[in-house]
């Protein structure tokens, strides 16, 4: 499966290509990253929850950013598996100067297997297309914070080569509305069945 496009950060290059070569950036810019682990030079171990349709799981993969032209291009090459099946893929990215910022183009060249291999191709590819803008988006938004403290990335500074074994998390998530929302359908139901309990138990007794 063939997947391509492009996408704007309104960021010169050497900001954006320095975001993406920092493991403490991509850790919470992929979407569904729940850890990196560095494994030697620009080569992460990954943990990612994703999903297509009702198919959803966790991979257990690799992330290695090879075939660096600083400020051009460089591949990056995608390897996961877990329940709901394996993903293999292989991504071109390109890098050019624009009056808004930067345009990132990409050609990625993917093979899915197990039960999310079953989901038709348009599919895949759409939410594909949609998770890579997502990710873009979270980059601009990591250059935009106003300090690397609050989680930003300080604009042309550029990432230290991490030593093998360190281990990078995304900040803990702000809890939202829905997850607000979800715990009070939770508690109430838990009341429900406490309710429901005591009424048997009283009609036993």
């Amino acid at each position: 499966m063939k997947i391509t496009g492009h996408h704007t950060v309104p960021f010169p290059v050497d900001s954006v290509w320095d975001a993406l070569l920092d493991p403490a950036v991509l850790v919470r810019t992929l979407p569904g990253c729940e850890r990196l682990v560095a494994t030697g030079e620009n080569s992460y171990a990954m943990t990612v929850s994703a999903g297509v349709a009702a198919i959803r799981g966790t991979y257990d993969g690799t992330c290695v950013l090879s075939d660096l032209e600083p400020h051009e291009s460089l591949q990056m090459v995608l390897q996961g598996a877990g329940a709901p099946g394996t993903v293999d893929a292989s991504v071109h990215v390109a890098f050019a100067p624009v009056d808004e910022g930067t345009r990132i183009s990409y050609a990625a060249d993917a093979s899915v297997g197990g039960m999310v291999g079953g989901v038709g191709q348009r599919m895949l590819g759409s939410v594909s297309k949609r998770m890579a803008g997502e990710f873009f988006d979270n980059v601009a938004g990591a250059l935009g914070a106003p300090t690397a403290a609050s989680g930003g990335v300080a604009p042309g500074s550029s990432p230290t080569a991490p030593a093998a074994g360190t281990v990078f998390t995304p900040p803990p998530r702000p809890p939202s509305s829905q997850d607000f929302a979800r715990g009070i359908a939770v508690g109430a139901g838990l009341v429900l069945l406490g309710v429901r309990a005591g009424r048997l138990l009283g009609r036993q007794g």
